[in-house]
């Protein structure tokens, strides 16, 4: 994909060029660090500290970062070799893990994960695309188009949190 100016009016980052690019094996490493400082520095504004770290364990590597990654259409928004975002589409039309930098929030970053993972979606015929967005990310979802099927109340690792079941139906 070609590179794309990053940021937004909103955004008090300098324009920038990024990179929008499927996840490769080498980038296990940075996005289990993202991940995690994501839940801990930006969704803690909606969550508990121990909500957090059920979320998102000191053992960055709970997940097989590297595995998951590379069996979903996982794409990368990169910035001069850093990853400052990362979103997680499945065969069958679920984002799984869709998170942007704590520095480059507002930033459009999200934005053009986004459009990438609808492009793909789009490429494979998927009529409707969903996800269980936080209540953090539940307003970005919402100006996607995204809807609210149920509120939700899952339990991990103990702690139980607050999502949204959303879904936005595609124009084939």
């Amino acid at each position: 994909m070609p590179a794309v100016d990053c940021c937004t009016p909103k955004c008090d980052r300098p324009l920038v060029k990024m990179q929008i690019r499927l996840f490769r094996p080498q980038d296990t490493a940075q996005i289990a660090q993202l991940f995690h400082q994501t839940v801990h520095q930006i969704n803690r504004r909606d969550y508990s500290s121990n909500q957090c770290l059920a979320w998102s364990p000191e053992d960055i590597y709970f997940r097989d970062w590297a595995t998951v990654c590379a069996s979903h259409y996982t794409f990368v928004a990169e910035i001069k070799n850093a990853i400052v975002g990362f979103g997680e589409l499945e065969a069958n039309g679920h984002i799984d893990c869709f998170y942007c930098h704590k520095d480059y929030q507002r930033c459009g970053v999200g934005s053009q994960i986004y459009r990438a993972i609808e492009e793909k979606a789009i490429e494979l015929r998927l009529e409707r695309l969903f996800t269980e967005a936080s209540i953090t990310a539940k307003p970005f979802f919402q100006h996607l188009g995204f809807v609210t099927i149920t509120d939700r109340q899952v339990i991990c690792r103990g702690e139980t949190f607050t999502n949204y079941a959303m879904e936005k139906f595609l124009n084939l």
